[in-house]
């Protein structure tokens, strides 16, 4: 965003010992810090951070030895500070699939299952195998399945309140017959899993599901972000953002259906609750019995860009003398247009809230990590 004021102290942690090592010490002295990967889905306030900024720089990728595996499946192990679309370019040089649509999203590897990042029919939920958690309430290392992390629509435990410092994530890839056919030639011709975005499919000239080779997916990505202002381009304003502002709302059925007829809807699984169930055994021992629960109404997710532009924001709004606006490209982006401050963002980011609030009774909630800033 290029806005917000300074820390009062800074710390770089270049590798994984370093990481767990300066976290301990801070956790230590009992102060405020934060820890920032790449710092593009965070909005500081203009009178920055009260406390020491821990900066994660540890770098690399290394593959895992894993006999659970099936064949063509490869566990891959990447430091937190790995720059994310670095990752992603590498597992495309190698033909390894699972990741390409996930191309061109700016910051850390480490901060991915914070929020579950996901982009055009793929998520990160779809490839995490694990992360190695440096737990705030022990201060010991302990690895966490993908399972225990309760990934959501951008959402995890960490998000939720589980404290503590991603030092590395293991995803599963998949390696092709193609990969594993012509090893020195294979990366060109490995295909991409199935395509699972409309748009993409369109933009890719192929159908929901076909499998294309994965050069082409990345490269088609990066060409939808670029037009829509976001990937990072110094020369290009509409990149001075956070990415999408607002996360897309899930509401009920029933909400739904109150909205205008041509607002998208997209239903979200249903996943149904276990059968509340009392043994004989608990009935003797006096347990009170389980009632059921009853059937629970579907969620669909809405489209924010879509509210945000019929409730009378359109592309390249600005309050009158602020220095931020909607982006020129997409409803979603709130963007720098060149000496916007953070309470420039944080006004405008309330002017539109409001007027969803006002023209469709919901209220957007935000998607980056807001600091000395509220909505």
């Amino acid at each position: 965003m290029r806005v917000g004021g300074p820390a009062e102290r800074l710390l770089v942690a270049h590798d994984a010992d370093e990481l767990v090592s300066l976290a301990r010490e801070l956790w230590s002295e009992g102060e405020p810090w934060l820890l920032l990967g790449g710092g593009s889905n965070t909005v500081m306030s203009d009178e920055g951070f009260p406390g020491t900024v821990l900066l994660v720089r540890s770098t690399g990728m290394t593959p895992v030895d894993d006999d659970s595996l099936p064949a063509g499946r490869i566990r891959l192990r990447v430091q937190a500070g790995h720059d994310w679309d670095d990752l992603v370019a590498a597992a495309v040089e190698q033909g390894w699939s699972g990741i390409e649509a996930l191309s061109g999203i700016p910051g850390a590897a480490g901060a991915a299952p914070v929020q579950n990042i996901g982009a055009y029919g793929q998520e990160l939920s779809d490839v995490l195998h694990s992360i190695e958690f440096l737990d705030a309430a022990s201060g010991e290392l302990r690895r966490i399945s993908a399972e225990e992390l309760e990934l959501g629509y951008r959402d995890s435990a960490i998000k939720r309140g589980l404290e503590g410092v991603v030092v590395s994530i293991d995803l599963v890839l998949t390696a092709g017959e193609e990969v594993r056919a012509q090893r020195a030639h294979a990366a060109p011709d490995a295909l991409s899993e199935p395509i699972a975005y409309a748009q993409l499919a369109r933009a890719l000239d192929v159908e929901l599901g076909d499998r294309v080779p994965i050069r082409q997916v990345r490269d088609s990505v990066l060409r939808l972000r670029a037009s829509k202002g976001m990937v990072l381009d110094p020369d290009d304003r509409d990149s001075w953002s956070s990415g999408s502002f607002f996360t897309n709302p899930i509401v009920s059925e029933s909400f739904a259906r109150s909205l205008p007829e041509n607002a998208p809807r997209f239903p979200m699984e249903v996943v149904e609750p276990e059968p509340e169930v009392t043994t004989f055994e608990e009935i003797a021992a006096g347990y009170p019995l389980r009632v059921p629960n009853p059937a629970s109404e579907g969620r669909v997710k809405l489209s924010a860009a879509w509210l945000i532009e019929h409730s009378g924001v359109q592309r390249g709004f600005r309050l009158p003398g602020s220095g931020a606006a909607i982006s020129s490209k997409h409803t979603l982006a709130i963007t720098n247009r060149g000496g916007a401050s953070a309470g420039d963002v944080a006004e405008l980011a309330r002017f539109v809230v409001q007027r969803v609030q006002q023209e469709f009774g919901l209220v957007l909630a935000p998607e980056p990590n807001l600091y000395g800033l509220e909505l």
